[in-house]
């Protein structure tokens, strides 16, 4: 194979994809990557959690490079290309990059043939690719490695790799079939990224139980936000802080960070506790933290895209991320109306998504996915319009179903004011959808005439 889209052709006919191919486990990656001799030869920080993770890892990227270290970072999913899901120095890698490394799995799974271990090991989709971006980070000449774990924590196939400090973002109900029915459950699976001895940041600021009791189970080193370190801040600045008994180091006067979202301050102050943890490997001065803050960016994060209409884009796409997504809407300022471009997982819980959210949408477009997974349009417009959906008198709120988040995109615009607002949200592949030809710069009908 030649190129990257034959790789990743050959995984999707060899490795099954989705939920319903995710095997969890780590005996298989393990073995793989025993083959391979693989190693990270720089210290690793591993995120896990349900929401926050991608702009956890891009506020540590961007942070770290302004410094002056050479960053790599591993993400998932993507949005439109492949290569978005690892980046050195701040660039996706070239999908050229890639290529030996996914060689090197291929001929490792099948047997090395001098090991004595020389059974083919067959490996989901996710752990193939894992398995190649981290060589392929492995052997990038790094000084720090941000991985962000794709599902749970405990068996996730990034696991395999021993993060010198681990943090734990926003812990919600997402993924239930395979992680647990309760935040404790998930919690638990999320706290297997801790490693005996070493720090682990939590930046739930109310986490579950399960969360502390694996912390002081295998010994690891626990900072919490409240407790350890903590945030203040006014509409101008805000400011962070260790304990005393942690060092009391603090930040003060800071920008707020680029990403928008009132969340993202949480999100921001566990990254400083993990830059603190790994402060004696990997100092760092505050102009870094500033410039870092100021600077980072991550498509499809509450991202707005100034026009008219406005367009916000976020890959909000479970309960608790589409209730952060309507308190930042809510905090925009007055708009006539509000349209909705949307697609989502048939097996997410659409009925709470949608009820967080329903009353700032004026007018749904519903789309179709490219995925098995994929609701149709037309069962979430029943959805919506069992209830959520509904406006004064029982009318339905849904404008169309459309076959792909483009098209659902365009026919938002033509009927849309200048005044308007656009919101594109659900999957990845929601967002991923309208993205794949750049970002789009609205001009209403009336405008475009």
């Amino acid at each position: 194979m030649n190129t990257l889209d034959e790789w990743l052709a050959h995984c999707e006919r060899q490795h099954p994809q989705g939920i319903s191919g995710i095997e969890l486990g780590l005996d298989r990656v393990q073995r793989v990557a025993q083959r391979m001799r693989l190693s990270m030869p720089c210290p690793v920080i591993t995120v896990a959690g349900t929401n926050g993770k991608g702009s956890t890892c891009a506020m540590l990227e961007a942070i770290y490079s302004e410094a002056g270290y050479r960053t790599g970072v591993y993400t998932s999913p993507h949005l439109v290309h492949f290569e978005e899901r690892c980046r050195i120095g701040r660039e996706p890698v070239a999908a050229d990059a890639l290529l030996p490394a996914f060689a090197e799995v291929e001929r490792a799974r099948l047997g090395d043939g001098g090991s004595g271990d020389d059974g083919v090991v067959v490996l989901t989709y996710f752990e193939f690719t894992t398995l190649a971006i981290l060589r392929t980070l492995s052997l990038s000449g790094l000084d720090v490695a941000i991985l962000e774990v794709g599902l749970g924590g405990r068996l996730d196939a990034v696991n395999i790799v021993d993060p010198d400090c681990a943090v734990i973002t926003c812990i919600a109900l997402d993924h239930m079939a395979l992680l647990g029915n309760d935040r404790e459950a998930i919690g638990y699976e999320k706290a297997g990224i801790m490693r005996t001895g070493r720090p682990v940041v939590v930046s739930d600021p109310v986490p579950p139980q399960s969360v502390l009791d694996r912390a002081l189970e295998v010994g690891a080193q626990l900072w919490r936000i409240g407790k350890d370190f903590h945030f203040a801040g006014d509409k101008q600045q805000w400011g962070w802080a260790m304990h005393p008994s942690q060092g009391g180091r603090k930040f003060s006067g800071l920008a707020y960070p680029a990403l928008r979202g009132a969340n993202q301050l949480v999100n921001a102050s566990g990254v400083l506790a993990a830059i603190e943890a790994l402060r004696p490997r990997l100092p760092v001065t505050a102009q870094a933290v500033r410039n870092g803050l100021a600077m980072v960016e991550l498509p499809g994060r509450f991202q707005i895209v100034p026009g008219e209409p406005a367009l916000v884009l976020d890959v909000a796409h479970n309960p608790h991320s589409v209730a952060a997504l309507a308190e930042n809407l809510d905090a925009m300022g007055y708009y006539p109306v509000t349209h909705a471009v949307f697609g989502a997982m048939a097996d997410k819980d659409l009925p709470a998504m949608l009820e967080r959210i329903s009353s700032l949408i004026d007018r749904w477009h519903l789309t179709d996915l490219p995925l098995p997974r994929a609701s149709r349009a037309t069962d979430l417009a029943a959805v919506l319009d069992s209830g959520a959906g509904q406006a004064s008198g029982g009318r339905s709120r849904v404008a169309g179903c459309h076959p792909s988040p483009l098209e659902a995109l365009r026919a938002a615009v033509l009927e849309a004011d200048p005044t308007d607002r656009i919101v594109v949200f659900g999957s990845f592949h929601t967002v991923g959808g309208v993205l794949k030809d750049g970002v789009p710069r609205l001009a209403a009908r009336h405008l475009a005439n």
